[in-house]
């Protein structure tokens, strides 16, 4: 039993030591994770991981700046750093490592060992550490300039931790997860695997270019927007939420310099700034880099760095709303379009030459109306399909975030059976219900749009008594803009057709209803070309 009269001591430095590296290093994920932030600091523009989680080993090769002798020997030391040198350094942090801890870490908690060779070096040497990160064997090796660690039976010395290990397959989708946000972080990186079930590479590109690799299905639907910031940047990678979507929050990331963190504010304003573009229960495909100053981020809030305090929060979360609104908007991005055209449109642009230039502009001319239900649209680049209902849907909801507003009825609407809450919800809409008898109210005010609208007295009530059972502000918008957009099945004349095509193009989010439902379907013209068969060639002048 525990004697709670014992004498308060400082723990051994092997106790503390330990502690530590437990905390630094909890899984095979958190090997990668360390291993691979240490080779991008080195400057590796390649990193290839063998990974043998039922083995228990992983070894990673990089083409970074490599380690001298002397520097091997320091490597596994505790609280041995290159990156920084005084409390003003721990102030600015640059880099990825910085704590002097994970190659100690280890040692603590697993066989380590590190072959390395600098540029120019005639030859590599190989380290061999002991439990206490001191260098038992130094030996030259033949090996290419760059480094190689080998990490064997992690947890060995606590066996209690090796046992509670997941499966290997969700050790497996840790690690995998790992790299993936570290590959989105640096896309200028090859990153070449093996041992995780199968081959497979992640190859340099932008971080759009990158996310269509991690997640394939988004291809073609990536949208990129960086906003620049007085000091600092943020970068948005978005899969179009009326095209990919997914069932849980497992494609989200978010990263601060180099690094995949929580911010939990952050993904609350990317959630909540999609929540009207996004079907019920599903969540975006998004990848969100904030460049900020050193200064500003507060690595110390957990031992593994996944979670910081940011300096000035809601003005990072303000930039975030602006590259969602630029993202989410119809005109045409770079992202998307075949590399040729990349390539000449930069050329252009950088020769001042304005006819090579795509041309932003979104240009739809109303054409027909469609079964009463669907516009269709002339554009530049090819032919639209546009939902009347809910494109009207998704401009009303918009006017009415930015103004809601009640007008009073000429007959009083008697709604019966109200209970307190829902009496509750209407006045929180400026909806008074007055009693006007046993078990009836009176409603003498309904939402503007209501009014406006021809709408019979039974539709009425029926959206009024809708209103009484919402208790979310929102969710009340988006069923008074539903209730009021012209319904499918009604015709409208060209004129009107063209007036919803342009008020829907001006709206913030104009790719999906407040539903989620996406609102048009693009046919480009190089699809028709190629429907039509057009690049066949017939004889030699037939005029195609």
């Amino acid at each position: 039993m525990l004697d709670l009269r014992r004498a308060i001591e400082p723990l051994p430095a092997a106790a503390v030591a330990r502690i530590a590296a437990g905390e630094v290093i909890d899984s095979w994920a958190a090997v990668v994770r360390e291993v691979a932030e240490n080779a991008l600091d080195a400057g590796a523009t390649r990193l290839h991981l063998e990974v043998e989680v039922a083995l228990g080993r992983l070894r990673l090769t990089d083409n970074g700046a490599g380690l001298t002798p002397d520097a091997l020997v320091q490597a596994a030391l505790p609280h041995t750093t290159s990156k920084i040198r005084n409390l003003a350094d721990l102030e600015a942090i640059q880099t990825l490592g910085f704590r002097g801890q994970a190659l100690h870490s280890l040692a603590q908690l697993a066989r380590l060992e590190i072959q390395s060779r600098p540029a120019g070096a005639e030859q590599g040497w190989r380290a061999l550490y002991d439990a206490q990160g001191h260098c038992r064997a130094l030996e030259p090796v033949p090996m290419a300039a760059g480094t190689v660690v080998v990490v064997e039976h992690l947890f060995a010395p606590w066996p209690q931790r090796q046992a509670a290990l997941p499966s290997p397959a969700q050790q497996v989708r840790q690690i995998q997860r790992v790299l993936e946000g570290l590959a989105l972080c640096h896309p200028h990186v090859t990153w070449q695997v093996q041992g995780l079930g199968h081959a497979w590479a992640l190859w340099p590109g932008s971080a759009a270019e990158v996310l269509a690799q991690v997640v394939p299905q988004t291809q073609g639907s990536l949208r990129q927007m960086r906003v620049d910031m007085p000091a600092g940047s943020l970068e948005l990678v978005l899969a179009l939420p009326d095209y990919s979507h997914r069932p849980r929050p497992d494609r989200l990331w978010i990263a601060v310099n180099g690094r995949p963190v929580q911010v939990p504010e952050l993904m609350e304003s990317l959630l909540g700034g999609l929540r009207r573009s996004l079907p019920r229960g599903r969540f975006p495909i998004a990848f969100v880099h904030g460049r900020i100053p050193p200064a500003q981020v507060d690595w110390h809030r957990h031992p593994a760095k996944t979670e910081v305090y940011l300096q000035h929060l809601e003005q990072w979360q303000a930039a975030l709303a602006t590259a969602l609104q630029q993202v989410m908007t119809l005109e045409p991005q770079e992202v998307g379009r075949p590399a040729q055209v990349r390539h000449w449109q930069r050329v252009a642009e950088a020769q001042g030459e304005a006819r090579y230039r795509v041309q932003n502009r979104t240009e739809l001319k109303a054409v027909a109306q469609i079964h009463r239900t669907y516009i269709l649209a002339e554009h530049p680049a090819g032919l639209w399909l546009v939902e009347q209902h809910i494109a009207h849907e998704r401009v009303l909801y918009e006017q009415l975030q930015d103004a809601w507003q009640v007008q009073p009825l000429e007959t009083p609407l008697v709604l019966s059976d109200l209970t307190d809450t829902e009496c509750q919800n209407l006045a929180r809409l400026n909806l008074e219900a007055e009693p006007f008898g046993p078990r009836q109210w009176a409603i003498r005010q309904a939402p503007a749009l209501f009014c406006q609208s021809p709408i019979a007295q039974p539709e009425l009530a029926a959206g009024l008594r809708e209103l009484s059972r919402i208790s979310d502000w929102d969710s009340a918008l988006v069923a008074v803009a539903c209730r009021s957009a012209v319904r499918n099945g009604t015709p409208l004349e060209l004129a009107q057709l063209q007036e919803l095509l342009d008020t829907w193009q001006r709206t913030r989010f104009p790719r999906t209803c407040p539903h989620g439902r996406p609102i048009c379907l693009t046919l480009e013209e190089t699809q028709l070309a190629r429907l039509f068969r057009r690049h066949w060639v017939i004889g030699k002048s037939h005029g195609i």
